[in-house]
């Protein structure tokens, strides 16, 4: 059977977007969109795909001249698109002069990311002079300080990653690098004043390959991805965003607003993340497999409905019914029965994923209420024991904080929570399902 890129030709055109990340997410999501816009406007442009860690699907992606088949399937029906907005990857691990030299073409004007919730971090120990340094925030001060040093005009930065205000974080991380690594208060100026930091909110349930199903495209797609209909992406800037990419245009569910970030972001990471994350974990204990199997047991059901509506939506203080519908629109796409969402997936990362997305929900229930929310306090019972006694993925030092330790020590360790957490240690360790 031929492969993909002997079905489709590559689309030559402008390369306009630099891309930190090459996996399922930026590509069902950012790369699907950009493929609409180069289909229905006059943006006219490619992407350049940076490879942010050692490890990755550069290879792959490049074996397929970058061309990949997105499926959408949902109660709408199945929508088949080959995305071909991907002109090359770069990896600088491999080639780290290749990476610098993208800040050389003055066509490039947006850089997109998702690195995960551990991404946009600040480490002291990275230097200028390391190629590359480890954390993607010093990677792209380098990237950055050159563009400057070439006198070109900055960049409008849309970062993906799910940590409340990504855009802020992620300048505040360059302007301690600039400042660390003593570059002078020029450049720390021309960060400020000549790139376009944006916060965002990003959500589609995107389940990547579609692992043990046939699908019959007619030709070899390694790189398959798969994903719901539903997409919302809101980008919180008073810069004018829609002049130079147009969204708008293309038909898609983007928000660019000045200031109503908050109000959506808050909705989906209580809601839908939160949900996810106070599942997956007992999931996983219990055997299941895709959320989908989950929404199809009853006890698994209700576990995720009591999380859900008695204890999430309870601490949110948008109006009732619109927070009751956003819910129950959740936990339909949940049971979508296209989607494969496999629960290990999810579970990457799971420590920082709680404390961004179910910690708060406990922490607001226990001030409003005075008392923890028992459902939520078994999953937080149910985490750690997947540390301790499961297959999670994460980074070593997360694993070993937990794996082989007392309750007690676990949740003291500032580490892991961001704070000490040793005043829930009563609750969670006779926590029970109520279910």
């Amino acid at each position: 059977m031929a492969n993909i890129k002997d079905m489709k030709s590559t689309v030559s055109r402008p390369e306009r977007v630099i891309q930190f990340g090459e996996g399922g997410f930026l590509r069902g999501f950012v790369d699907w969109m950009l493929q609409k816009i180069n289909e229905t406007t006059d943006f006219d442009g490619n992407v350049v795909v940076v490879q942010p860690i050692e490890k990755g699907m550069c290879d792959m992606l490049t074996a397929q001249n970058g061309l990949y088949t997105h499926i959408i399937r949902g109660k709408e029906g199945v929508d088949k698109t080959v995305v071909d907005v991907i002109s090359r990857c770069v990896k600088p691990y491999e080639d780290f002069e290749a990476y610098m030299a993208l800040a050389e073409n003055p066509d490039f004007r947006f850089i997109f990311s998702n690195t995960t919730e551990a991404g946009i971090v600040f480490q002291d120990t990275d230097k200028p002079t390391d190629m590359p340094p480890a954390s993607f925030p010093a990677k792209l001060t380098l990237l950055l300080k050159r563009r400057f040093d070439l006198g070109l005009r900055g960049f409008i930065l849309i970062p993906c990653e799910l940590i409340d205000r990504n855009g802020d974080n992620l300048k505040k991380a360059v302007l301690s690098y600039a400042k660390l690594w003593g570059y002078d208060e020029a450049f720390a100026a021309w960060v400020e004043k000549e790139n376009v930091f944006c916060n965002t909110l990003v959500d589609r349930i995107n389940t990547g390959y579609p692992k043990d199903e046939q699908i019959d495209l007619g030709y070899e797609d390694d790189l398959v991805n798969t994903s719901e209909y539903f997409h919302l992406f809101v980008i919180e800037t008073d810069y004018d965003i829609e002049a130079e990419l147009p969204f708008g245009k293309a038909d898609l569910n983007v928000i660019v607003t000045p200031d109503k970030l908050e109000l959506y972001r808050t909705r989906k990471v209580r809601i839908l993340n939160g949900a996810h994350t106070s599942l997956v974990p007992h999931a996983l204990l219990s055997g299941f497999d895709t959320v989908k199997s989950c929404t199809d047991d009853e006890k698994m059901r209700a576990h995720l409905y009591t999380c859900v509506f008695d204890e999430i939506l309870p601490t949110l203080d948008l109006p009732k019914d619109e927070l009751k519908a956003y819910a129950e629109d959740v936990l339909t796409r949940f049971a979508n029965p296209y989607i494969k969402h496999y629960l290990s997936a999810i579970s990457l990362n799971s420590i920082s994923k709680f404390c961004v997305r179910v910690l708060p929900s406990i922490k607001e229930y226990k001030n409003r209420f005075g008392k923890y929310p028992p459902q939520l306090m078994f999953s937080f019972k149910r985490l750690i024991e997947f540390y301790q006694t499961g297959t999670p993925s994460d980074a070593p030092e997360v694993i070993d904080a937990i794996r082989g330790h007392e309750l007690s020590e676990i949740l003291a360790n500032t580490s892991l929570w961001g704070e000490d957490l040793s005043a829930m240690y009563e609750e969670i360790k006779h926590a029970n399902t109520s279910v």
